[in-house]
């Protein structure tokens, strides 16, 4: 790394496993492995293989996890990392905080790394809170004075004063993510790696901790690596994101860029259920990251001459738990007229969708009116996220316990 503002750098990153196995391969395959190396020769094994497609059969008993990986992390930068259950993301961070090494290729860095991977990582059981603390202060590298001095600020950002000094196995998995969090955060490690496990916390914390995330990067000069499928985080948190497909980089970005193409590749599957309509050709969506209060809009282009055969389009819109949050039609619009003629297409329009954050699936269904009837209903036949966006001015907002709908309002005291 000769640019002194690059704190990490991965090069040419690749990690293979064996599957169905303990470790890498058998007797054989690691003597088969020795006899190249000592006579100065590549592992034979590398040249097999396949992409990490965890949804089709392969015929290789080899798969790369991660393969070929490059990127460089400025001094400062807080990088997303998304993709698919799959794609290779713990992989990646288990190998840049030395969990586990790579098969080929180098990760470059200047500083310490600290690591919350997994709820629990780092921490032993038996021993308390408070011993825990120091005994990841001393793995990160810092001395018993400097830990003694950040401890207060450890114990009451995480909220466990009051079990501080009970050992850890009593914990709850939530409790065991804030103190290893606080530990994370303030022992000053260079660079923060951070997987999935703040969505263990309730969203007092994670709003708490993604603020002391932009702290670090900003105030500190920090750098953080953040993995999360929460479009939201890692919208509010990084300029910059990184997207990982089967093992391999997709894509690396300006984060809305990077969020825009997941969304839309996260939705490669759902054209299937399309393919199955007899009426429908495709549907265009205007935008599958919308802003609370943004513009939802939808085109439906249909394959034949439906007129006289269709007489309404129904959506109803579903959130993550598969319950309704809200419904309309083309025959609620007083304007509208049964007009569907030969390849016609069909745009539904809502001004400010105000929903809470979080992603929606959308249900059409083309009937007729007399009978009234379903012709056809097409379950999941696309999926669009909300994403925060500073709706009420203030950098507050409301989380999926306090409902779905989200509104402005007036308040006011009076005598």
């Amino acid at each position: 790394m000769k640019r002194p503002d690059i704190i990490l750098k991965a090069e040419n990153i690749s990690k293979q496993y064996r599957l169905g196995l303990v470790g890498t391969g058998t007797i054989s395959h690691d003597l088969n492995r020795w006899w190249h190396r000592i006579r100065g020769k590549q592992d034979p094994y590398l040249k097999v293989g396949e992409s990490n497609d965890r949804s089709t059969k392969g015929q290789s008993e080899y798969v790369w996890a991660l393969q070929d990986i490059n990127f460089e992390v400025k001094r400062g930068e807080v990088l997303g990392i998304i993709g698919k259950n799959g794609a290779g993301k713990s992989t990646l961070l288990k190998i840049l905080s030395k969990v586990t090494g790579p098969t080929t290729g180098e990760i470059k860095t200047r500083g310490r790394i600290a690591s919350l991977l997994e709820v629990g990582t780092g921490f032993h059981g038996e021993m308390t809170g408070r011993e825990n603390i120091y005994l990841n202060g001393a793995i990160l590298g810092m001395t018993k004075k400097e830990i003694a001095s950040k401890i207060d600020e450890i114990i009451d950002f995480s909220g466990c004063e009051r079990y501080i000094d009970t050992p850890v196995k009593r914990y709850s998995s939530g409790m065991t993510v804030r103190l290893a969090f606080a530990v994370a955060a303030f022992l000053e490690p260079e660079i923060l790696v951070i997987d999935e496990v703040l969505a263990v916390g309730d969203a007092e914390f994670q709003k708490k901790a993604i603020g002391k995330m932009q702290d670090i990067s900003r105030g500190e000069g920090r750098t953080v690596l953040f993995v999360s499928h929460d479009m939201t985080a890692i919208r509010n948190l990084c300029k910059k994101t990184l997207m990982l497909k089967d093992g391999t980089v997709f894509m690396i970005g300006e984060t809305d860029h990077v969020i825009q193409e997941y969304l839309t590749d996260s939705l490669e599957n759902i054209d299937d259920n399309l393919l199955k309509s007899k009426f429908i050709k495709s549907i265009e969506v205007l935008n599958k990251a919308i802003n609370i209060g943004g513009k939802f809009e939808i085109k439906i282009i249909f394959k034949d001459d439906l007129k006289d055969k269709i007489d309404y389009c129904f959506i109803g819109v579903e959130n993550q738990d598969q319950r309704r949050v809200f419904s309309t039609g083309s025959h609620l619009d007083k304007d509208f007229h049964s007009l569907f003629e030969a390849n016609a297409s069909l745009t539904c329009s809502i001004d400010s969708i105000n929903l809470i954050q979080g992603r929606y699936n959308v249900m059409v269904a083309l009937g007729t009116n007399m009978p009234r009837k379903n012709l056809e209903v097409i379950h999941d036949a696309f999926s669009f996220e909300i994403v925060e966006n500073n709706y009420f001015e203030n950098g507050l907002s409301l989380n999926r316990n306090q409902g779905v709908v989200i509104f402005k309002s007036k308040w006011s005291l009076g005598e």
